[in-house]
């Protein structure tokens, strides 16, 4: 048997995460089945769809790339299912009911009602065995609002049966519909396909995710700054997890190890902070340049941007934290910061004027004998035995007779970054001398001594 798997979103609103979970694991089963994967829109609620909606789901599903086999709009089928009213109506399995309206009283309206035999329905999920239960209570049940207007319930059955799914997988919050579903397709002649039901992607609070509960559209996460391959892989593993325990997966590496029995029962919850986590891994694992390049990034020099991607990696989350970061607290990298003479002060010893002035030009001094192009890791080992050695001159600085006063390491350090980012919040010294370079950082130094 060819496997076929659909998701088949409607397009009255914007999907969330938990919409799109159910489309990760209908194409993972689907492609690690080397089967088929159908997107269908169900746009037959013609007030509430709306194109935008569509085109969000198009983009969404095109981002976290996820292609389609084959595409349904059912709206376009509206003939067959009139066709199919028809004949259960025909047959005696279905008629048409006149009613009052419930929603305008007073008004007529004409339902399609299937007879319903009132007996047990087994399935077998795939994900939770076999589920039996009594569709008696669910009485002569509608499924059209009139003979050209199908209810969800009959359209989807038609259009499962003809598009040959084999497996519809979809939410848990679907068992209750499955039985009367079933019921239509056996009073239709039609063949059952195979269910799996997946447990609830869950809120902060354990209730079902909606939007009400903040959930966002999947494209507000790619703004952000996320990457799909990290979405991909996160999404994947709520319910899911593969045997070897493995963590970070490609979509391949998760078509290899798919499999229903690896799917759990219980809800799994949507964590933004675990989200983030997961896009970080995959933020570190890009080149450098791709980093620049995916992640849209821009700086008036190049070869400084390069030098801070490192920095980045290490702090940013997403993207737009590295935007922001950029032309933030990182600004001081590639303009000169304005300081002022208060901040610089602002960690002097009260018991030694002058200290400051003399931290800095000690510095200075130091830094006048290495490189250009030199690594933080240089520059810290070149000040911190100065700054460790408070007081002493730059010859003296590291040797056994220094007066190691380590508690003012701050007093040296702090009107050094400070001169070097004007800023309370930068990276420190070390890394921002190697990123700006020697001769810039001693040009700044020197402005901060002037203002002294």
């Amino acid at each position: 048997m060819s496997i076929k798997t659909r998701f088949a979103p409607s397009p009255t609103g914007f999907l969330h995460s938990g919409n799109y979970r159910t489309a990760v694991f209908a194409y993972l089963y689907a492609k690690a089945n080397k089967g088929t994967f159908a997107l269908r829109i169900e746009d037959t609620d013609r007030e509430r769809s709306k194109k935008e909606y569509e085109e969000n789901i198009m983009e969404s599903l095109a981002w976290l790339e996820l292609p389609h086999d084959e595409f349904v709009r059912q709206s376009e089928r509206i003939t067959r299912h009139t066709g199919l009213l028809e004949k259960l109506v025909r047959e005696g399995k279905a008629y048409v009911s006149r009613e009052e309206s419930k929603n305008e009283p007073g008004k007529t309206v004409e339902l399609i009602r299937l007879k319903n035999p009132g007996k047990a329905v087994t399935f077998h999920d795939e994900i939770r065995g076999d589920i039996t239960m009594d569709t008696s209570d669910l009485n002569d049940f509608a499924i059209g609002r009139a003979i050209d207007d199908p209810l969800f319930h009959f359209a989807v059955v038609v259009d499962d049966a003809d598009m040959d799914i084999t497996h519809v997988i979809r939410g848990e919050d679907h068992i209750s519909n499955t039985p009367r579903q079933i019921l239509i397709l056996e009073a239709l002649g039609f063949s059952i396909p195979k269910y799996a039901h997946l447990p609830m992607v869950l809120a902060s609070d354990r209730t079902k995710l909606s939007k009400r509960k903040g959930a966002k559209p999947l494209t507000d996460y790619r703004a952000m700054g996320i990457l799909p391959e990290a979405m991909l892989n996160y999404l994947a593993f709520l319910g899911f997890h593969p045997k070897d325990d493995k963590e970070y997966l490609t979509r391949d590496e998760l078509v290899a190890v798919f499999s229903f029995d690896r799917v759990h029962t219980s809800g799994a919850m949507f964590d933004e902070t675990k989200l983030f986590s997961v896009n970080q891994h995959w933020m570190r694992k890009l080149t450098d340049e791709e980093f620049i390049t995916r992640g849209e990034l821009d700086a008036p020099d190049k070869e400084k941007l390069l030098k801070t991607i490192p920095l980045l990696k290490e702090r940013a989350q997403t993207f737009g934290e590295a935007r922001e970061m950029l032309s933030g607290e990182l600004s001081c990298l590639f303009s000169t910061p304005t300081v002022n003479k208060g901040k610089l002060l602002a960690k002097e010893p009260e018991d030694a004027p002058g200290f400051t002035k003399n931290a800095l030009e000690g510095i200075l001094e130091l830094l006048a004998g290495l490189p250009n192009d030199v690594s933080a890791e240089q520059v810290k080992e070149t000040v911190m035995p100065y700054a460790d050695g408070v007081g002493a001159t730059p010859g003296e600085a590291g040797s056994p007779d220094a007066p190691l006063l380590g508690a003012f390491r701050g007093a040296v350090l702090w009107p050094l970054r400070y001169a070097l980012s004007g800023a309370e919040r930068s990276p420190d010294p070390f890394t921002l001398i190697s990123i700006v370079g020697k001769n810039e950082s001693s040009s700044r130094i020197k402005t901060a001594l002037a203002i002294l």
